[in-house]
């Protein structure tokens, strides 16, 4: 992976305060928001160790999800719609969650101006779903804009497979090469379906070149454009420089010829200090624009 020049990162991490959108684009988004739960500190469902966000928090929060100011937002570690709801204004977005229980869900927040289909969970990514912190399921929608059809997976990959081969005895990357053979699988229905889509949210891989065993995976469904190729990730970033990206956003079908060149942002949060990463997220919001042709 090249390392991002440094005129390159400062574009990505300083567009904060985003123009709107033209009517005929779609800002499309994924945020990993890190146990956003409204559940108290000692609830057994939570780890022993997790100390739960303060109201100010949420409201920080809730000031970024304004900043960002996307159309679609996947989510993950969210804990439902209610939760969401504490980040993103109901009056504004409509949620979509998948048919469990788990606290680290995936999901989506939608503009209520958009039309949405939500289609079955992609239930079989959650390879664990009795374990107590299960793997999670992909949340699949469906969005109308402008006439045309765009297929969304939200989804939230197995961790501990962050580099190595698949090849490897890691039971964590064979989980997460099973996992890439069943979005290959959602990927080339897509393709036989001929709908534009998008695979977007925390790989927990960070994926290299089109030789890692993760792309190679997903290589039979057919081309997929990957908007963090070739850049690195501005998040918390250190005396280290940028780290690189595991969250990521796939583009398949004609969604790969909506996108807008350099439209990716990275959204970073102007408190620095570490205790921040637990109090606001260990992840920043990414977001693209597409123009759907009209």
């Amino acid at each position: 992976m090249r390392a991002l020049l440094l005129p390159a990162l400062l574009a990505l991490a300083l567009p904060v305060f985003a123009l709107p959108a033209r009517a005929a684009e779609l800002k499309l988004a994924s945020w990993n928001i890190a146990w956003l739960t409204l559940r108290q500190a000692g609830d057994p469902d939570l780890p022993r160790n997790l100390t739960p966000r303060r109201p100010g928090d949420l409201q920080l929060l809730g000031g970024y999800a304004r900043r960002l100011d996307a159309d679609i937002v996947a989510l993950q570690e969210v804990d439902g719609p209610e939760a969401a709801a504490r980040i993103f204004d109901p009056a504004a977005y409509a949620f979509f969650f998948p048919e469990e229980r788990d606290i680290q869900r995936t999901g989506f927040a939608v503009r209520r101006t958009l039309r949405v289909t939500q289609n079955p969970d992609l239930a079989a990514l959650d390879l664990r779903p009795q374990a107590r912190f299960s793997l999670r399921r992909g949340t699949d929608i469906t969005v109308e804009a402008g006439g045309q059809r765009l297929r969304l997976l939200s989804v939230h990959l197995d961790a501990g497979c962050r580099d190595d081969r698949f090849s490897q005895p890691n039971p964590d990357c064979e989980s997460l090469a099973r996992q890439a053979a069943i979005l290959a699988g959602w990927a080339a229905a897509r393709g036989r379906e001929g709908v534009a889509f998008a695979i977007l949210g925390d790989f927990n891989r960070a994926i290299g070149g089109p030789e890692d065993d993760f792309l190679q995976a997903l290589a039979p469904a057919g081309p997929l454009a990957r908007v963090t190729e070739g850049l690195s990730d501005p998040c918390w970033a250190g005396a280290r420089g940028p780290r690189r990206f595991i969250d990521h956003i796939l583009l398949g079908g004609e969604a790969r010829r909506w996108l807008l060149p350099d439209s990716i942002r990275v959204m970073v949060y102007a408190e620095r200090d570490r205790e921040w990463r637990e109090r606001l997220s260990d992840h920043c919001p990414i977001s693209i624009r597409l123009r759907p042709p009209a």
